[in-house]
């Protein structure tokens, strides 16, 4: 799996800080209406990238909320400014509920999805094909084979 793929989905996960001796897998991770509201990239862990698209660089911001111990795992909100790229193949399962925005999805078959604001999409490993957007804001939940942190 690229590293362009897993910085692209988990935002990132390959440079946030891990959490070692905290909490995050002992207890539940809430998300609170403020956070959700947009009060989360206020939070001390957010990690702002900048990434290459096909049409240029664009930013991401990503608040990690939760990390199995294997690092398999992962669920936070992210967001993103426009960006188009092919990904061949996607390289994680993920389920992603739109806060803002929305995304265009062009499978290689051709197939057309659409995701706008409340709309929610899981999208499996194996998929190839064309992601568009103006940008969003989303709630992931991500799980990769192999760890998403500390991978070299």
């Amino acid at each position: 799996m690229s590293r362009f793929v897993i910085a692209f989905l988990a935002g990132a996960c390959l440079s946030a800080p891990t959490f070692a001796g905290d909490d995050m897998t002992k207890h539940p991770q809430k998300m609170s209406k403020a956070e959700i509201a947009g009060e989360i990239f206020k939070d001390k862990r957010l990690v702002v990238m900048t990434h290459e698209g096909e049409e240029g660089p664009y930013q991401t911001e990503d608040v990690e909320t939760f990390l199995s111990t294997d690092k398999k795992f992962d669920s936070g909100m992210y967001r993103s400014g426009p960006v188009r790229m092919t990904l061949e193949p996607y390289g994680v399962d993920e389920f992603m509920y739109f806060l803002e925005g929305g995304v265009t999805l062009t499978s290689d078959d051709g197939t057309v999805t659409e995701i706008k604001a409340g709309d929610a999409v899981t999208i499996g490993k194996e998929w190839r094909g064309t992601w568009d957007t103006k940008g969003y804001t989303k709630i992931y939940v991500i799980y990769s084979p192999t760890p998403m942190v500390g991978e070299e």
